[in-house]
């Protein structure tokens, strides 16, 4: 189903998890290779000290590299999350984004190592950055990729 690109951005924007973590999809490439999303510090995402909530830093980068490989590799493959973990270098305050990604050389990387039907289990990982640009957490990411069998 291809639906228009600012749909998809307003039914992330909708999303119950999203939504009510105050998450957005501020930006998102019609070929799903790029997407940035932001998180304001709110009375919803905040902690006992006042700053941004860790589990809605994490939730800001759940899905997208696995949606975005599988719009970018197609039906043909499994694209699972696998495991992820979570650094975080400095609290977060205020407005904090994640840009997410994909190159040529990664998806050639992965189209390579699943060719023959095996899995492979990229890793990838993004960060989160305040409004001065300043790390707040990294989060990495392991995905399950596999090519279908065919089914002929």
């Amino acid at each position: 189903m291809n639906l228009p690109i600012w749909l998809i951005k307003l039914l992330f924007n909708l999303w119950p998890p999203f939504l009510g973590a105050g998450i957005r999809v501020h930006k998102l490439s019609p070929d799903f290779r790029q997407a940035e999303v932001r998180l304001k510090l709110g009375v919803g995402n905040r902690n006992y000290v006042g700053t941004h909530f860790g589990g809605s830093l994490y939730a800001m980068t759940d899905p997208f590299y696995m949606l975005m490989l599988l719009r970018q590799l197609g039906n043909d493959y499994y694209v699972w999350d696998k495991a992820g973990r979570i650094d975080y270098i400095k609290p977060g305050r205020g407005m904090v984004r994640a840009m997410f990604r994909l190159t040529d050389e990664q998806l050639a990387e992965i189209r390579a190592q699943t060719a023959a039907g095996d899995k492979h289990l990229p890793e990838m990982t993004v960060e989160i950055r305040d409004a001065d640009d300043e790390l707040v957490a990294a989060v990495h990411k392991t995905l399950y990729v596999r090519k279908k069998p065919d089914r002929r």
